[in-house]
């Protein structure tokens, strides 16, 4: 879908789950491996003003980042929130720039976007960083025509918008092929956790392709929000071990904190 802006959204409760633990992922890969492949398929528009017209229109951020960034945050979340704050809210960092700040500088990236508009966004924000190549395509078919070199590990996460069920059948076709592409490679996806449940037998499919963990948290419902989701969570296959444990300690500590 080509109606999808992830600036509506940034910086919600989803995206703190999502970006803390893939932070953690990152970084214990980073100090695993020295060459890497990265690679997005849906990599938005790399970097966020969480004060923009667009930010601030549905305010979803200030029960997210905003309201973490005092003191007395849960500690697994931490080491996250320092590098946000080094940005600070005006340029909170997407997926694509906290590839960029963690892994290594001998690491390619090959990021995604085919929406137009965020793809244009996405080359002003990270475009002048030699490591990129930044493609105007379809990611699902774009990531699997790529190999690692013999000796790089490669790194792919998968954000898609999840607008529709099709996006559901589509990652659901996909994971099983790249898993097979890249017998050793390290694959992160992302998976909104709904209301009505929809995602319970995609995510037990999810665990059933390979070796992975599955960090999610769930966050106390308005009965009169009307919004579909209620949790957020990352599927993990092949990461670095030191990374499972500080994952699932992130949304443990994330769930205490919305239910407070």
């Amino acid at each position: 879908m080509l109606s999808y802006q992830h600036g509506f959204h940034a910086g919600n409760r989803a995206d703190v789950l999502k970006h803390a633990v893939l932070h953690a992922i990152l970084s214990a890969t980073a100090k695993q491996s020295t060459n890497i492949l990265y690679v997005e398929t849906h990599s938005g528009r790399g970097r966020y003003d969480l004060n923009s017209a667009q930010s601030t229109k549905g305010g979803e951020a200030l029960d997210g980042i905003l309201s973490l960034l005092d003191e007395g945050s849960p500690k697994p979340v931490r080491p996250w929130l320092d590098l946000v704050r080094e940005r600070g809210v005006n340029d909170y960092p997407g997926s694509p720039a906290l590839a960029q700040q963690l892994l290594p500088a001998s690491t390619r990236m090959i990021l995604f976007e085919k929406h137009p508009t965020e793809y244009k966004e996405l080359v002003k924000a990270l475009g002048e960083d030699d490591r990129l190549q930044i493609k105007h395509a379809d990611g699902y078919s774009g990531a699997l025509k790529l190999s690692p070199r013999s000796n790089e590990q490669i790194v792919c996460f998968v954000d898609p918008s999840y607008e529709t069920s099709r996006d559901i059948d589509a990652l659901a076709l996909w994971t099983p092929r790249a898993l097979k592409r890249w017998p050793k490679g390290i694959l992160i996806l992302w998976l909104p956790l709904f209301k009505d449940g929809r995602e319970i037998e995609f995510g037990e499919y999810l665990t059933e392709l390979d070796d992975c963990f599955v960090a999610g948290a769930r966050w106390p419902m308005d009965p009169l929000d009307e919004g579909a989701l209620e949790g957020s969570a990352i599927v993990a296959y092949r990461s670095p071990g030191a990374a499972r444990e500080t994952s699932l300690n992130i949304a443990s500590a994330l769930q205490s904190w919305w239910a407070r």
